[in-house]
């Protein structure tokens, strides 16, 4: 079993108790699994994990594209207007190639 592997389930096992996930309780709970595992694994683990919610990552893995960057909230209907404002910056590209008097085909 590869220390990144282990050292993850470790965390998980603690997020799942709602225990804090601390280097030592990390190193802890691999040592009663009889898993040997590097200080630095779970000194980054815990570093990376440390006051985050870890149930919420995992149930919001898919969702993370369309949630808004900074936890802004997004306007009802803002992505459509985005979309719209996009449409009409082309419509006005191709006309200003019309004004200058030569196209394409010409």
């Amino acid at each position: 079993m590869s220390s990144e592997l282990a050292t993850s389930y470790a965390a998980l096992i603690l997020s799942d108790d709602h225990v804090e996930i601390t280097s030592d309780k990390l190193q802890t709970l691999l040592k009663a699994a009889n898993v040997e595992v590097e200080s630095i694994w779970t000194s980054l683990f815990a570093k990376a994990l440390e006051g985050k919610d870890v149930a919420a990552m995992l149930s919001n893995v898919g969702a993370a594209g369309s949630a808004p960057a900074a936890g802004a909230a997004a306007p009802a209907g803002g992505a459509a207007a985005a979309e719209e404002k996009a449409e009409e910056k082309a419509e006005e590209k191709e006309e200003s190639d019309d004004d200058m008097g030569f196209g394409l085909f010409d």
